[in-house]
């Protein structure tokens, strides 16, 4: 049997490798009882029988029901103990905060959210943050987190969990977010950009692990994530999918990241709902002049009232969509995707903002880039954020980091980090 300081230091010995392999298949799914992992790895039965003693024995499996009979008697299968550990996911938006707890296996046990801005400051925001992850946390506090994760809207670098020159995070740049979380819960922690939290609860729910996908998000601000392969493209310092900055031609708006004729200052929320308060003010009739001259008029009013049929948010929603649909047909020339998943508040607009999006992408694209390629919208569950955040955490937990710490039973923040 592998000593206790061979599994300690997590050598990389054939031992251990096939340790690691049979949890991961369990967990999978991909082979659930003792002969099933024999025929996956090719181990002898005597091997597969001490790999899955010590993996019961460290906590990871456990047994199961009895399986189907082949002839002889019936296999017990073997599970993966998810609920021995919890993840933590806090989703930041730039007006909200939303925090889930999922089991290992990424089952959503309890989520809450409140409103908030963002630019209230990092200090002020993470208090607030804490105070909702405490709330939901309350019942299940005598079960150990694992895993944190948060989502940002804006630029992160992974490897320091640092947001990078955030547009609408005043105060944020260069904050040290992980810290924090890591003296909280004694667990690792991961920071991402919230749109790659989203690419990956894409990944997650069609459960296509080498999926080319582009997810667009366009509400208040405006980005995308990109799946290649599967893995999430976050590129050299994290500002990769930061479409929202791209500039339009003939644009002269004035953008909230202080530059001029960004995608962001003609197609995001807050462009929609100031370029409606002006069109009212000029004479234009519509359903949403009253909240326009009282100025509580917001981009969900907007798509509410385009799906209604009011002209003036038709024009707007179909002016978003087709200048962004230009910037989405660049992407899918230069990146080849196979998926484009429409997300964020002006996904509700439905058909009227899709069918935009569409005809702009297919106008502009190349005949090869489209020929194979599905453009949908998300499924508009306030819960796929967390999803992908527990879906992020798996994934470095299980498929990147495991082997530093799994002869501890539980990772911690030291052994699990992302290398600088």
């Amino acid at each position: 049997m592998t000593t206790e300081s061979t599994l300690r230091f997590g050598a990389q010995t054939d031992e251990v490798t096939s340790l690691l392999r049979i949890v991961n298949l369990v967990r999978t799914g991909e082979a659930t009882t003792r002969p099933e992992i024999g025929k996956v790895t090719g181990l002898g039965r005597g091997v597969v029988s001490q790999r899955v003693d010590q993996a019961i024995e460290i906590g990871f499996l456990g047994d199961g029901e009895f399986g189907a009979s082949s002839g002889g008697r019936a296999p017990r299968t073997l599970r993966f103990r998810a609920e021995q550990g919890r993840i933590v996911i806090c989703a930041l938006g730039a007006a909200h905060i939303r925090v889930g707890v999922t089991a290992l296996d990424g089952d959503i046990l309890a989520h809450t959210h409140r409103t908030w801005d963002i630019a209230q400051g990092p200090e002020k925001t993470i208090d607030a943050v804490m105070a909702l992850v405490d709330d939901v946390l309350k019942k299940d506090h005598q079960v150990p987190v694992w895993g944190v994760v948060v989502g940002l809207p804006g630029p992160v670098d992974f490897a320091t969990g640092q947001p990078v020159a955030p547009p609408i995070m005043p105060g944020w740049n260069g904050f040290d977010v992980r810290t924090p979380f890591e003296d909280r819960f004694n667990a690792p922690v991961w920071v991402d950009n919230d749109v790659n939290l989203l690419a990956l609860g894409e990944r997650a729910r069609r459960r296509e692990s080498l999926a080319n996908l582009i997810y667009c998000k366009i509400g208040s601000g405006i980005g995308a994530g990109l799946l290649s392969q599967g893995r999430i493209h976050r590129g050299a310092n994290g500002a990769a999918g930061d479409i929202g900055h791209v500039r339009v031609s003939d644009s002269h708006a004035q953008c909230r990241c202080g530059k001029i004729g960004c995608l962001e200052a003609v197609a995001s929320g807050w462009a929609l709902v100031r370029d409606a308060e002006e069109a009212v003010k000029g004479g234009t009739r519509s359903s949403l002049a009253p909240l326009a001259k009282k100025g509580t008029l917001t981009l969900e009013e907007i798509t509410l009232a385009a799906q209604a049929g009011d002209p003036l948010a038709i024009t707007l929603i179909q002016k978003s969509a087709r200048v962004a649909g230009e910037t989405i047909a660049a992407l899918v020339n230069m990146f080849n995707p196979g998926i484009i998943v429409i997300g964020g508040a002006m996904g509700s607009a439905g058909e009227v903002f899709l069918a935009e999006v569409r005809q702009r992408v297919y106008e502009l694209s190349l005949p090869l880039a489209t020929r194979d390629l599905t453009i949908t919208l998300s499924v508009n569950d306030e819960r796929e954020p967390l999803r992908g955040g527990a879906e992020l955490a798996r994934e470095q937990l299980f498929d990147v980091t495991f082997p530093r710490w799994f002869a501890d039973g539980r990772p911690s923040p030291e052994r699990a980090a992302v290398p600088a």
